[in-house]
């Protein structure tokens, strides 16, 4: 199984995961061409060799305007004396007393700023949908994760999530981290994530509303449920908004670092130094083919429109679900209805809950704990006269399989005005 470790062991931050992930790549410097070429108004990465306690890896620095963002807000990994990269949040009321400072030295300073815009999730949400050349796929996870760095923040300051904006300053930024490693995790495609314990780091930060301790208040939300720790050696915020939230959509579990086949590593460096190397470390590999724990939750209902059952079945899809299956069945007073099943992982068991119980007309549901046997799954690129394809290799307790990406047979099929079958039959005869 196509394996994507995670070491937060100097916590997580949105450019120092693009660093990290950035470094798996074969080819790097085109995919920073390409991340430079999506359509971030103003902005532009550069990633830089870097060094921390002897080791090598890469820095990136995004540049918003020509400048870079960090030198006007540090986050943890630059300067723990300072916002973090996420720190600026304000609902409406609080937008007018910023505006009544906004010529004081302190935020002259902080900002290197005279004027205060906000950004709200609707201009993210037309930034991401109506200027940014990726494929939707990646938009819905970069709104996504917005999604939940705005909910932990909206729970915060008890308003609701059309109130939160994002300072101008942070906006680019932010955005930049995010699509970029959403756009890395589309690349890789892992089929399971996992990551270390989070070190969230230790003492205060300073942020908008005053001195808080570390994690944060939203850090500290967003992480619920993830395992982390502190260490009173290291003082700051070692884990962002940004990165906590980025750890929570796309992880699959936390733990120690699992029996794997490495065939890749990457190092995403921070500026500041300390004792330990302040460093995301990603490795990419094979784990062995065996097993993994799912849970089956399922319920029945017989008063749902076959079109109601199809849009339920697309929201758990979209919320993680590793399947989602219905079988026809006989209910009490002999009437005919549905027995729906959905299998997915422990960590997305709230998430599909909440989604059985708000679009689906049951009022209980049942869960049952699995073993799932699987084969390892890798990506392969396939080079034929009709294009470049995708194909997922499987293989395990004696079996191979290959079986093309449908998008990727779909867009041939259009290209080429014929169906699917027919591309199929064609690929069969260039193996």
């Amino acid at each position: 199984m196509k394996t994507l470790y995670i070491d937060c062991g100097m916590g997580a931050a949105g450019d120092m995961l693009t660093a990290a992930l950035l470094e798996l790549l074969p080819d790097r410097k085109a995919f920073t061409e390409e991340l430079n070429h999506i359509g971030i108004p103003e902005v532009t990465y550069r990633p830089e060799t870097a060094f921390k306690c002897g080791i090598k890896g890469t820095h990136m620095h995004v540049l918003v305007s020509g400048e870079e963002e960090s030198e006007h807000m540090h986050d943890h990994h630059h300067d723990h004396d300072h916002d973090h990269e996420h720190a600026h949040m304000h609902t409406h009321d609080e937008e007018h007393h910023e505006h009544d400072h906004e010529h004081s030295h302190e935020h002259d300073h902080e900002h290197g700023h005279h004027h205060h815009h906000h950004t709200g999730m609707h201009a993210i949400e037309h930034l991401v949908n109506d200027h940014l050349q990726v494929s939707d796929k990646v938009k819905k996870d970069i709104l996504a994760v917005y999604g939940i760095i705005a909910d932990a923040e909206s729970r915060v300051h008890g308003v609701p999530v059309s109130e939160i904006h994002f300072h101008e300053v942070g906006t680019m930024d932010a955005l930049a981290d995010v699509t970029a490693v959403c756009l890395l995790m589309d690349r890789i495609h892992p089929d399971q994530v996992i990551a270390s314990p989070v070190h969230v780091g230790s003492g205060t930060v300073h942020c908008a509303h005053g001195i808080l301790p570390v994690p944060a208040p939203a850090t500290q939300l967003i992480l619920q449920d993830v395992p982390i720790y502190s260490r009173q050696e290291i003082r700051g915020e070692l884990c962002t908004p940004t990165g906590a939230a980025l750890l929570k959509y796309f992880v699959t579990s936390f733990g120690e670092l699992p029996v794997m086949k490495v065939q890749a590593s990457g190092y995403g460096m921070g500026t500041k130094d300390f004792p330990v190397a302040n460093c995301v470390r990603t490795l990419l590999g094979e784990t062995g083919t065996g097993t993994d724990e799912v849970i089956e939750v399922s319920f029945n209902v017989d008063d749902m429109t076959g079109e109601e059952i199809g849009y339920v079945f697309t929201k758990l899809m979209d919320a993680g679900a590793r399947d989602v299956f219905n079988v026809p069945v006989q209910m009490k007073k002999n009437r005919p209805g549905n027995l729906i099943n959905v299998v997915c992982s422990e960590k997305d068991r709230e998430k599909i809950l909440q989604i059985i119980f708000t679009h689906t007309t049951t009022i209980g549901v049942r869960e049952i704990k699995k073993q799932r046997y699987v084969l390892d799954r890798n990506i392969e690129t396939v080079e034929t006269p009709l294009g470049t394809f995708r194909r997922k290799h499987s293989s395990g307790y004696g079996a191979e399989k290959y079986k093309y990406e449908f998008d990727d047979l779909a867009a041939a099929a259009d290209k080429e005005g014929c169906s699917i079958r027919q591309i199929l039959e064609q690929l069969k005869r260039y193996e």
